[in-house]
């Protein structure tokens, strides 16, 4: 407004340059440590519109009331994203290979992991195996378990060791 006065630190305007965006997180500073200029960022905008952008700067200092720094994410040019929208992301902190499999195919039996594998003929055998981390729907299997194998996907828990199963086609 014409006449006001503005306070230290107020922003007054905000300039765009050749469409450029950035998404401007704010990460804990408990989280801060693990986010590093250069790496990959995963970015949602309310309009549902998806970009991977690559974090620019880590702000030099974090804010004494929330606790939270900023980092800055720059983004590629996206129709359906705009300056000043809302925009919630993650940041790719590693990536690696892993075997994973459904979450509904790991039974615990005596306190062991284990997975029921589809052999010859339909008949099952219970693998006992070492699972690592969970994401979404899925368990990363660190031990126990090849490759390619056919598994119980759902019902293991009503299995034992040696019964014979029919295989049908999964739904997904």
């Amino acid at each position: 407004l014409v006449g006001s006065v503005v306070g230290a630190g107020t922003e007054l305007f905000r300039m765009v340059r050749k469409g450029r965006l950035e998404w401007r997180a704010e990460v804990t500073s408990s989280e801060l440590p693990r986010v590093r200029p250069g790496i990959r960022a995963r970015v949602t905008a309310a309009s549902g519109a998806e970009v991977e952008g690559t974090v620019r700067v880590v702000a030099p200092t974090v804010d004494p009331q929330s606790r939270n720094a900023l980092v800055y994410v720059d983004l590629p040019a996206h129709p359906d994203i705009r300056a000043g929208m809302f925009a919630r992301g993650d940041f790719l902190l590693a990536q690696r290979d892993t075997l994973t499999v459904p979450q509904s195919a790991v039974v615990v039996r005596d306190g062991f992991t284990a997975v029921f594998e589809v052999g010859e003929g339909g008949r099952v055998a219970m693998r006992q195996v070492k699972t690592g981390q969970r994401t979404g729907d899925r368990v990363e299997i660190l031990s126990g378990l090849q490759e390619r194998a056919t598994l119980v996907e759902r019902g293991g828990a009503f299995l034992n060791d040696g019964d014979t199963v029919r295989v049908e086609a999964s739904g997904a």
